[in-house]
């Protein structure tokens, strides 16, 4: 399953997809995750080397287990990248849209030359046709990611990132920063797969929230 959906996504980038019902026959909504950098690019360094790209894609793939084994797939999941793979910018925008998601979520890890920053921040585009409801999305995380874990939150910023400005027209888009890896506390709990879990369960919980008070 997980290569037949990176062959449909290299299809997606070079064949028009006409409907919604030509892609898909449900009426779930389509989750595009996005895990930050890939391949040649690492992304952030953190303690010990630890890689953001590394931690995002696993958060990612639990993800995509949870929602299949808790949830029985609630959601239609799609990761812009399933290996360690490099995906450009603009690919993974065009992917959401040929895809046409209901939900874009880029997943990052931040870096500060000050060891003891620590939280979570959610970006969101400066504009855009779902910025409002990017905006409640990306409160809805950070309440989670506060109340079930404890992370400090550092809000919900406005910023002209790619995957923001190039998905905001097409559906609700957010970029969430989970912890610093330059950190020593989130290095260490990025290492136990309990802490991978609990980050892929409150992300999916978030969802339902944000669903139930948008419907």
């Amino acid at each position: 399953m997980k290569r037949l959906k990176e062959v449909m996504f290299l299809m997606l980038l070079v064949v028009p997809i006409f409907s919604y019902g030509q892609l898909k026959g449900s009426n779930k909504s389509i989750v595009v995750i996005d895990p930050g950098h890939g391949g040649s690019d690492s992304g952030a360094l953190g303690v010990n080397g630890i890689q953001e790209k590394d931690v995002v894609l696993n958060i990612a793939k639990e993800l995509v287990r949870l929602n299949k084994k808790l949830y029985s797939n609630t959601y239609e999941i799609y990761l812009t990248r399933y290996t360690d793979t490099l995906i450009s910018l603009k690919d993974r925008g065009v992917l959401a849209k040929k895809l046409r998601a209901n939900i874009f979520i880029s997943l990052h890890c931040n870096h500060s030359s000050n060891p003891n920053a620590r939280g979570i921040e959610v970006y969101v585009a400066n504009n855009g046709k779902h910025i409002r409801q990017s905006i409640f999305l990306g409160y809805q995380l950070q309440k989670g990611l506060r109340e079930q874990i404890g992370y400090k939150s550092r809000g919900v910023k406005f910023a002209n990132f790619q995957v923001l400005r190039e998905t905001v027209d097409y559906c609700p888009a957010v970029l969430l920063e989970i912890g610093f890896l330059s950190n020593w506390k989130n290095y260490k709990y990025y290492q136990m797969p309990e802490s991978i879990k609990a980050l892929a369960l409150v992300t999916l919980e978030s969802l339902k929230g944000y669903e139930r008070v948008s419907d």
